[in-house]
């Protein structure tokens, strides 16, 4: 990896240029331009763009390519969907210790390239085996992205400026996919010669992806605070009470987890099964919810850039339990006036969400030690991970038993959640 290029290096013309302007960023487009070429300038900007769109194809394209395309059964494609999913889980804490070696843009950009090699194991496949394999690998590469960008973009910025960057990336992210799932709504429209076009499409711009990431040689320092075993004399991982810090704080993360699943599937199935609403409700929601986290996600981190991450986070779990009451209350009104308060107090859970995801990568990385970045990032990914491969079983069960049941549990465990992260801020 040479030549390499340090954390937060001396600023050059074209470093210091990019750092003063986003030092005290403001919201609006420019600022939206300049923190996604704050780490790694217009290349790693590109490359957010196709993790963007690669992450709205994904879901929606990928099922539809295997019942489209390869005639596989829908229970046997969803099958293969979430072995995909949970080999990325497993895959995460390894991503963490290649980071902690020092690695930087190459774990990111082996991500984009282990994506690539699924779409195009996609196109070769004609069979449950060959889509399965696909799967996995796009899985895997999904999954380990937003650790590697979150250290990468670590590495180039520090304190608010990185929380900012942060949330440019995420704004971008949402923005792709409510475009790339039209995308592959169109692609379906065109039969499955589209959806293989797409395909290669998707391949062809991973690859060029990985190429731009792998070219900024950004790395670190390998791991330091090593010490020998007394027994082996290898050396080991010392102890570290941030790390154990992070351990906790991703335990407490599982509920908050649960929140995508809330908009995608709960308040769904709470529209169309108990309230007998037209699924029109459903799906104005989720377009505000993603309008508004676009709109707002980087003004509003911009705006509580002063207050402590942990205060923030434990915030956004008191907005979302109170959103989970308010959707519980809201369905006792029958009606259209349920639906109609049900998309109310939808706002209110957006901002719950828009603090959340503004705040718990943030924190983590601000927490995390240098040396340990890797591991403290997988770890909080794998806790979203396992949460949200969790949720929609768990929502639906809940739901079967009836609103009373879903609401308060939700809003219990989130409520402990937001109580336990504003315990485990540092004192003194």
């Amino acid at each position: 990896m040479s030549p390499i290029q340090t954390p937060k290096p001396a600023p050059t013309p074209s470093t210091a240029t990019a750092s003063s302007a986003v030092e005290r960023p403001r919201s609006g487009p420019a600022a939206l331009l300049g923190l996604l070429t704050a780490a790694g300038g217009p290349r790693y900007a590109a490359a957010l763009l196709v993790d963007a769109l690669g992450t709205g194809l994904l879901r929606p394209f990928l099922l539809l390519y295997g019942i489209g395309v390869l005639a596989l059964d829908a229970g046997a494609a969803g099958l293969a969907m979430s072995a995909g999913m949970v080999a990325g889980l497993l895959v995460l804490p390894l991503t963490g210790r290649w980071i902690d070696l020092g690695a930087r843009s190459l774990p990111a950009a082996a991500t984009l390239l282990v994506r690539a090699a699924g779409s195009v194991t996609l196109l070769l496949a004609d069979g449950v085996a060959g889509f399965t394999a696909a799967a996995v690998l796009l899985g895997v590469g999904s999954q380990s992205w937003p650790a590697t960008h979150a250290a990468v973009v670590s590495t180039l910025t520090e304190g608010r400026t990185r929380d900012a960057a942060l949330a440019a990336g995420r704004t971008l992210r949402n923005a792709g996919l409510g475009a790339g799932a039209l995308l592959a709504t169109l692609a379906v429209a065109g039969g499955t010669g589209a959806l293989q076009l797409l395909a290669g499409v998707t391949a062809a711009a991973c690859l060029l992806a990985a190429g731009l990431v792998h070219s900024l040689r950004v790395s670190a320092p390998p791991a330091e605070a090593l010490q020998p075993s007394a027994a082996t004399g290898v050396p080991t991982p010392a102890p570290d009470p941030a790390l154990r810090r992070i351990t906790l704080l991703s335990v407490a993360n599982l509920p908050f987890a649960f929140t995508f699943d809330v908009l995608e599937v709960a308040l769904p199935a709470l529209l169309v099964l108990h309230l007998h609403a037209s699924a029109a409700w459903s799906s104005g929601i989720f377009v505000g919810n993603t309008v508004l986290v676009i709109a707002l996600q980087l003004a509003v981190v911009l705006r509580l850039g002063e207050r402590s991450r942990h205060t923030v986070l434990a915030a956004g779990g008191i907005a979302l339990t109170l959103s989970y009451l308010g959707f519980w209350a809201a369905g006792g009104l029958g009606g259209t006036a349920a639906a109609g308060a049900v998309a109310a107090v939808s706002v209110l859970y957006t901002f719950g969400e828009i603090l959340y995801t503004g705040s718990g990568t943030a924190l983590v990385a601000a927490t995390a030690p240098p040396h340990l970045l890797g591991r403290a990032l997988a770890r909080w990914e794998l806790s979203t991970g396992v949460g949200r491969a969790l949720a929609p079983a768990a929502l639906t069960a809940l739901l079967a038993v009836g609103p009373g049941a879903l609401w308060p549990v939700l809003a219990g465990t989130t409520l402990l959640s937001s109580v336990a992260v504003a315990r485990l801020r540092p004192r003194g």
